[in-house]
């Protein structure tokens, strides 16, 4: 299977984004799941609330659903109110799957048309960014269950397949097979 035919993110793309409101609770449940240093204990539900992703995703559900509904200005606000609070930029437009989490969260960018599959872990410093201007999809598509490691840049309209990774600080500027890591300036398949 090629990189390009993986990735199905499991909600059909014409379902309304209204209904991918309640995505949230798998993003908190995600933070619960995927990080040691969250304390057992009766606190332990009270300090996923202390986590930026918590939030940055809260304000992108939001601005998403929002953004889908075609409003002008208020999409665009909640996503800058969030980048301000947690330093995490997500564009209202970026279709983004159950259960992300964002670990250490400061300086992440997510652009507009980039697709984000369910259960995917992005460290600090990752951007999922574009390379031109043209119309029509400019940023990446991550499988589902990727892991991007810190200060990751995925450039362009590249496809990064189910359970793939990508090291720390590589910059990938081409598409990512299934299940394969990639590393380095620019990535190489390893």
């Amino acid at each position: 299977m090629n990189a390009a035919a993986c990735c199905a993110i499991t909600y059909p793309p014409h379902l309304p984004a209204l209904r991918r409101l309640p995505y949230f609770l798998s993003d908190a449940a995600a933070i619960w799941r995927r990080d040691p240093a969250l304390r057992g204990g009766a606190l332990k539900a009270l300090e996923i609330i202390l986590y930026a992703s918590f939030w940055a995703m809260l304000f992108h559900r939001i601005a998403h659903a929002l953004h889908a509904l075609g409003l002008p200005f208020v999409p665009r606000l909640l996503s800058q109110v969030a980048r301000f609070l947690t330093g995490i930029e997500i564009h209202p437009g970026a279709v983004i799957g159950r259960g992300l989490f964002i670990d250490h969260g400061m300086g992440v960018v997510i652009g507009e048309t980039a697709i984000v599959g369910e259960d995917v872990l992005l460290y600090h410093g990752v951007t999922l960014g574009g390379v031109d201007d043209r119309p029509g999809r400019r940023h990446p598509r991550l499988g589902n269950g990727v892991l991007v490691g810190a200060g990751a840049k995925v450039l362009g309209p590249v496809t990064v397949g189910d359970g793939a990774r990508i090291g720390a600080q590589s910059v990938v500027l081409a598409s990512v097979p299934p299940g394969r890591t990639a590393v380095g300036a620019p990535a190489r398949i390893v």
